[in-house]
């Protein structure tokens, strides 16, 4: 079977009939003064938190960098974000469970040394000038050495979305292709109003240099600048033929950068997966089944689009935030993701955006004029929010439209701050 082949089977086997949202929400470590906590010590803490709770500690190099518990992951990302990953649920009540249970074990170990959680789509010292990504070291992952000294070729913005970058992503399940397709393509359409509703920062006249006028999606600005072979939206995912094969080839011919695998971590540029076969660095016969897995999820793992498909669909667009905040923003995706009414309906509204462009479009006006953006239909970004909101909450239980509230109030706190 070749490799695309196995790619797109790979994603094929995600189909679920469940109905589960997944949660990761990245955070800054920092003191007082807002520095961040630096590699060495986290690092060590996690290896000391991890094994007193008994998880399971995931090393790379040889650095302790994340555990896994059974019910969440954490990790460390280039600079020391500090994520956790909880595993997908459909009771929102347990995600919220999950974090605070986190929250409860880690906030009194970084309080006593002077740290804590931070939630913001980027450092507020480099976005409001103070210092620049250039003062903040990464970790010494090879990983990042590699993609570091890429991005610096690629695009404007690698350091500031490395070092000094946070999200929060929601995942979702999709019970075959079809469904697939049709959720990607109505989230990817509704994504610029999800940027803005979720945007998080620390100044409301910030901008990136060179960019005055562009004063929201701070953190969406990094990532569209920084290398057009892997980032934006899903390349062709409008096109009438999309499904698991032409996902499966968007990942196989995205450019590496680097390759995990068996453990080791090496340097291979611009070459893609499937030249990485061609070339014989990779002999496709030789793969077990557990090695050719992590070949596959390496390999999707190294596409930053807004949106990534695997076993289900990762959104990937908003920023970092506090988990009432997330919460609000997981229960405003299930609303929508997960009822069959509302795609309906978003589908009929949003028909004559029919390209990728015009949802680019539409994100480029809301990075000049935030909610006042004119996007779709004539309506703004703050109209579209509102109808979104409203969708949401028709369709979800009374127990989660309380968490709905969350991210309208979220919302409301922006526009005003606007």
């Amino acid at each position: 079977m070749s490799l695309k082949k196995e790619i797109s089977e790979y994603i094929r086997s995600g189909e679920s009939e469940d109905k589960n949202l997944g949660l990761e929400i990245e955070h800054f470590i920092v003191n007082d003064q807002g520095i961040q906590m630096e590699f060495h010590e986290i690092s060590e803490l996690i290896d000391k938190v991890g094994k007193s709770i008994g998880a399971e500690i995931v090393y790379m190099d040889g650095y302790p960098v994340g555990y896994y518990t059974g019910e969440y992951a954490t990790s460390l990302e280039p600079a020391c974000q500090f994520e956790i990953s909880i595993n997908p649920f459909s009771d929102l009540d347990k995600i919220k469970e999950i974090y605070e249970d986190f929250r409860a074990l880690w906030d009194p170990i970084f309080d006593e040394k002077g740290y804590h959680f931070l939630t913001k789509g980027n450092l507020p010292l480099v976005e409001t000038g103070v210092i620049t990504p250039d003062d903040i070291p990464l970790s010494p992952k090879k990983r990042y050495k590699y993609m570091d000294n890429y991005f610096k070729r690629s695009g404007k913005y690698g350091k500031y979305m490395m070092r000094a970058s946070a999200s929060a992503q929601v995942s979702i399940d999709y019970r075959s292709e079809e469904d697939m397709v049709r959720k990607l393509t109505i989230l990817q359409k509704i994504s610029p109003i999800l940027m803005i509703m979720m945007e998080n920062k620390s100044d409301k006249n910030s901008s990136l240099p060179g960019e005055t006028k562009k004063t929201h999606l701070f953190r969406t600005q990094e990532w569209d600048d920084l290398d057009p072979d892997r980032t934006g939206f899903v390349p062709h995912s409008l096109d009438k033929d999309f499904g698991y094969d032409r996902m499966a080839d968007v990942i196989s011919h995205t450019p590496l950068i680097l390759l995990t695998d068996e453990g080791e971590t090496v340097n291979v540029g611009h070459l893609n997966a499937e030249e990485l076969i061609e070339n014989q660095i990779i002999y496709t016969d030789e793969l077990g089944d557990d090695r050719k897995k992590s070949l596959i999820e390496h390999f999707m793992s190294m596409g930053f689009f807004h949106f990534r498909v695997k076993k289900y669909i990762e959104v990937r667009v908003a920023d970092s935030v506090s988990i009432g905040k997330a919460l609000g923003y997981v229960a405003l995706i299930k609303g929508i993701a997960y009822s069959e009414q509302n795609l309906k309906e978003l589908e009929v509204k949003l028909k004559s955006v029919d390209t990728l462009e015009k949802i680019q479009e539409a994100v480029e006006k809301i990075e000049h004029d935030g909610f006042d953006a004119i996007i779709y239909e004539g309506k703004t970004a703050g109209e579209w929010a509102d109808l979104l909101t409203e969708l949401a909450e028709s369709s979800l239980s009374e127990k989660d439209r309380g968490y709905l509230k969350n991210v309208r109030t979220f919302w409301s706190d922006s526009k005003q701050a606007c």
